[in-house]
């Protein structure tokens, strides 16, 4: 659970109105009490643990070997934001650094959140290069092509290519660039491109992966292949959610032939690509500015007033009691999360 409400926690990703930010904290443990049983079942589901850890450090190590390759010796950590190993632990064993982030489209909530944890590190001292997204690179546009043609030949027809996940402008620019490197191989499906994700109540992008299933079974979609473009490596949402939760939409929606693209994982031109990526950027190795000593000041005063604690507490018994004491508005909000 603790995992939840560090992710939860965090402003970028449920965002309250600065008059209402003293009630982040308590929304936050609301959020993970009513999501931990979900999340439980979740991680039973697909074995008892997220691949994800064991995932990337696979993907480090080959990163490393790829740079060995292109002349380059250097070390690779594995930084997490929400769980171990944390970001401030990688900070403290290096000396100068380009960060990689593993989503390859940018978004507030979770690249730009941890690009605003290195500006408040020691690592803002440090000649520091930052990769904030890499959707346009040839090498991962072409491995993601690769990847799709290969499952696209167990379809006896292809009528389309859903492509799931976030961040709408660099989503959609990545789309269209996957779809044309498709087309210059004689591909050209029909394509949807749908949101998941989605964290509490927050309004998030759309269309929603659950309700364009939904709208495909009904339009007589009979093929579909699920092609998570935002997620380099397996996890939780994509083996259960895709997987499981959204197969099963599918089937229920009147689709009869369901796949999914793997993530690239260590995919051989995908990591050489990264490689790349870094050798690349470390020129433009540069220190981070650290947010303004000021903010820091009032945010540490804001943190420490009493009148919040004490708003903050009442509040947050206020939200427990009503959804204790009337149980189908705490089954209703805990649908939106």
């Amino acid at each position: 659970m603790h995992f939840i409400t560090s992710n939860v926690l965090w402003q970028d990703i449920i965002r309250l109105p600065s008059l209402f930010c003293f009630l982040q904290k308590p929304l936050a443990q609301l959020i993970s009490v009513l999501r931990a049983p979900k999340s439980k079942e979740g991680y039973a589901s697909i074995g008892g643990g997220s691949p994800l850890r064991k995932i990337t450090d696979e993907q480090a190590q080959a990163l490393k070997l790829a740079l060995e390759a292109k002349k380059l010796h250097a070390n690779v950590y594995v930084a997490m934001r929400y769980w171990y190993p944390f970001t401030e632990e990688a900070v403290h064993q290096t000396c100068c650094a380009t960060t990689l982030s593993s989503n390859p489209q940018y978004s507030i909530s979770r690249s730009g959140s941890s690009i605003r944890l290195l500006q408040n590190t020691c690592l803002s001292r440090l000649p520091v290069s930052i990769i904030q997204s890499g959707y346009q690179r040839e090498g991962y546009i072409k491995s993601m092509a690769n990847m799709i043609e290969k499952e696209l030949k167990s379809f006896s027809k292809q009528e389309e290519v859903d492509a799931g996940d976030p961040y709408r402008d660099q989503m959609e620019d990545c789309i269209s660039l996957i779809m044309n490197e498709l087309k210059s191989r004689g591909i050209d499906n029909d394509h949807t491109l749908a949101y998941q994700s989605r964290v509490g109540p927050v309004q998030w992008l759309k269309p929603y992966t659950d309700e364009v299933l939904v709208e495909l079974g009904q339009k007589g979609v009979k093929n579909l292949l699920a092609v998570p473009v935002s997620f380099v490596s397996e996890h939780i949402e994509t083996l259960e959610e895709i997987d499981m939760e959204y197969r099963e939409l599918a089937l229920e929606s009147g689709i009869e032939n369901w796949g999914r693209v793997p993530a690239l994982g260590c995919t051989s031109s995908f990591i050489s690509d990264l490689a790349d990526a870094v050798i690349e950027a470390l020129p433009f190795a540069t220190a981070i500015s650290p947010e303004n000593s000021t903010k820091k000041s009032t945010s540490a005063e804001s943190d420490t007033n009493i009148m919040r604690y004490v708003l903050a507490l009442f509040f947050g018994s206020v939200v427990s009691f009503v959804l204790l004491f009337f149980p189908k508005l705490a089954s209703a909000f805990k649908n939106y999360i």
